[in-house]
């Protein structure tokens, strides 16, 4: 999917889309791997840091999240819904993300109960983990 694709299923918008592509989806809806093109034109480097540009974590687990969303609101079962965050677990940064990388997202749902969902993400950069996290999500209706 391109980043018309993206749009068409995602209600995020700049500042805030983190996901440029997305790579491959799973037809089942249970693995999804995407990619976020970093460049130094991104907002939040010019406070995060000046001199030592460096991607926030809490922003690397976001890129992850919208991936994930992208896979469920492709879902048939989750059109005109939107996953909000409930919980996030088990997360470890272990390389920094810094501009001209290419952040690539794997995510795999370990367990749907509902409106409920369970994910998995790495995030890697270059073949080298970057972060790591568990999530779970609801998803509720738009109109909510």
């Amino acid at each position: 999917m391109d980043i018309h694709d993206i749009l068409k299923v995602l209600p995020h918008r700049y500042p805030m889309l983190l996901v440029d592509r997305i790579l491959e989806v799973d037809p089942e809806w249970k693995r999804v791997k995407g990619l976020k093109n970093v460049t130094m034109n991104e907002q939040f480097f010019v406070g995060h840091y000046p001199n030592h540009p460096v991607m926030p974590g809490v922003l690397i687990i976001e890129a992850m999240a919208q991936v994930g969303a992208v896979m469920l609101l492709l879902d048939p079962r989750y059109v005109n819904h939107i996953p909000l965050i409930g919980s996030i677990d088990d997360v470890r940064f272990k390389v920094p993300v810094v501009p001209g990388d290419q952040l690539i997202t794997d995510l795999e749902v370990l367990w749907v109960r509902g409106n409920v969902v369970r994910v998995k993400g790495i995030a890697t950069v270059d073949g080298k983990i970057a972060a790591q996290m568990e999530m779970t999500c609801k998803i509720v209706p738009k109109d909510s």
